[in-house]
């Protein structure tokens, strides 16, 4: 996200287009640990879901728009992936590390 921002600073939007589709198909973990992670979210789990569906269209979306050179399409894409990333980290992340790693 920090090398997303730093090309939108630079108008650089053929790096944005290369970024892009690194944060729509970032790491997921191992099938073994999702399972574990979805059956703590639980009734969670499609909200959790919805974040991360959400932050990876809105970054399909963002590399159209750079490959386009529409600067205003990424910006408002880029807010976008910011508001789903923060929406989820607020919900979701500190639950996770006490569950998960103790706290």
């Amino acid at each position: 996200m920090n090398a997303v921002n730093g090309a939108i600073s630079q108008k650089d939007w053929q790096t944005v287009a290369e970024l892009a589709p690194r944060i729509a198909n970032h790491a997921e973990p191992p099938i073994l640990e999702k399972v574990k992670i979805l059956a703590w979210l639980n009734i969670d789990a499609p909200k959790f879901r919805g974040f991360d569906v959400k932050a990876k269209d809105d970054a399909a979306a963002m590399g159209d728009a750079a490959k386009k050179g529409d600067g205003q399409a990424v910006v408002a894409d880029y807010a976008k992936i910011q508001q789903s990333c923060l929406g989820c980290h607020e919900q979701f992340r500190q639950k996770f590390i006490d569950h998960f790693y103790g706290g």
